[in-house]
């Protein structure tokens, strides 16, 4: 059968991206664009992609931004606002302006979702969808003597909610607007919001639309795929500004990583971060075989999860020839038991192959860094790594300051990872007092800030 070159690579195309197809049918991925994608005259593609990807069975949560939206409702009401770290301080001036800008963006989004036009992509779609108080929010309060005022972050997300309204082939809409049990409400961080709901999902996939070419490397070439590690250590590289990339779309790109990588320890298995200013780039990412952006994956590391109290077994197997030879504490069965909540393994094919555990002290805002293991066939693979991270998330998520840990045969390890030498003196109160002087462990010491 004769074909033109143009229909043989339709065809082609086609026949190639029907795995993915299959592949993606019934799976829910949360998308996060900016406001400034809805301001662009391109918009309209993005949307009819997005619709796309519905009839083609993708499960799909939508969260929007704002901020050029709020920037201008803010000088139209002549309301200066200040940022810090990134967020804006939102008095209660401004937030009815905030208010009113997430809702005339949430508002442009359904009109552009309910066109069904002849002669358009999205011709005689039937499009529904639903918006709501899916977000429960709290002050972001004072940090480092700053209020922040009615800025909040997420407390809470009803995943149940937005999974009926999914399971009737709802298309649902999140605003970054968060409401308290007490009625008030609070100016979110877009990303954040995407974040949090793609964890209370469980979501396959998770994409940032990002405003910049895409993550790239030194020399301007795009990475394809980035690993845990990697995503958290990306702002090294790129700290001094080249040709390539300024250093806010670096910042806004470290930002989006930490998210990425956040989600993916919260269970979301791929991270997509995509650019928007190359046409069609969701839909070149999820259909065909090496994408147009960036895939954040936790699978090198997986089996990364909280202990549970029938993987003391599997500790102790791993932990006790370092006992042993004296390179961490001695801990009973029954010391392990009160314990097991405060560890994090990493499990594979059934084994325990490392484990961390995470003690804190709340008046000093301190913790510690305990019974670091890797099993020795598991050692060249970065398991350390990603346990020791996973761990300063945790303290940080839990607003630590400084973290500990006592060590008598790695401590070049520990300090080539930023901890510093310290004395026992330093440790936390209910520390100091366990502190065996005869063990005359290495105090070491990282601050989190």
């Amino acid at each position: 059968m004769n074909k033109t070159p143009d229909m043989s690579e339709h065809v082609e195309w086609f026949r190639n991206s029907a795995p993915y197809i299959h592949a993606h049918r019934g799976k829910t991925v949360v998308v996060l664009f900016g406001g400034e994608a809805v301001e662009n005259e391109c918009f309209h593609h993005l949307i009819n992609d997005i619709t796309l990807l519905g009839s083609l069975g993708v499960r799909l949560v939508l969260v929007h931004g704002a901020r050029p939206h709020i920037e201008r409702q803010l000088e139209t009401l002549n309301i200066n606002t200040e940022f810090v770290n990134g967020l804006r301080i939102t008095t209660t001036d401004a937030m009815p302006g905030v208010e009113q800008a997430a809702g005339q963006v949430r508002m442009i989004i359904e009109s552009k979702l309910s066109m069904g036009l002849p002669n358009t992509p999205m011709a005689y779609a039937s499009v529904r969808v639903v918006s709501g108080n899916f977000v429960t929010a709290q002050p972001y309060g004072i940090r480092d003597g700053v209020d922040y005022c009615q800025t909040g972050n997420v407390r809470n997300v009803d995943a149940e909610a937005i999974e009926q309204q999914l399971n009737q082939n709802n298309m649902v809409l999140a605003s970054p607007i968060g409401y308290s049990p007490t009625g008030e409400i609070f100016n979110l961080r877009a990303e954040d919001v995407a974040t949090d709901i793609a964890i209370a999902l469980n979501a396959d996939k998770l994409i940032f639309v990002m405003e910049s070419i895409g993550v790239i490397d030194g020399e301007g070439e795009l990475l394809h795929q980035l690993n845990l590690p990697q995503a958290e250590q990306w702002f090294k590289n790129h700290r001094q500004s080249n040709n390539k990339i300024n250093q806010q779309e670096v910042r806004d790109t470290q930002s989006h990583l930490d998210n990425a990588a956040h989600a993916c320890r919260g269970g979301v298995r791929r991270v997509h971060l995509i650019s928007r200013n190359i046409d069609g780039s969701i839909l070149l990412e999820l259909y065909t075989r090496d994408g147009i952006g960036t895939l954040v994956t936790a699978d090198n590391y997986e089996g990364l999860r909280t202990a549970t109290i029938d993987d003391i077994g599997g500790i102790l197997e791993l932990i006790t020839p370092l006992e042993q030879q004296g390179a961490v504490v001695k801990r009973s069965r029954e010391q392990l038991e009160l314990d097991i909540h405060n560890f994090t393994v990493i499990e594979r094919d059934g084994m325990i192959v490392a484990c961390a555990a995470l003690f804190c002290f709340e008046i000093e805002k301190a913790c510690e860094l305990a019974c670091l293991a890797v099993h020795p066939d598991y050692q060249q693979h970065g398991r350390g790594n990603e346990l020791m991270q996973h761990i300063e998330w945790q303290a940080r998520k839990q607003h630590m300051e400084e973290m500990y840990t006592l060590t008598t045969q790695t401590m070049h390890w520990f300090v080539e990872r930023g901890f510093s030498e310290s004395s026992p003196e330093d440790l936390p109160m209910k520390k100091q007092q366990l502190y065996n002087y005869q063990r005359k462990s290495k105090v070491l010491r990282k601050h989190l800030g």
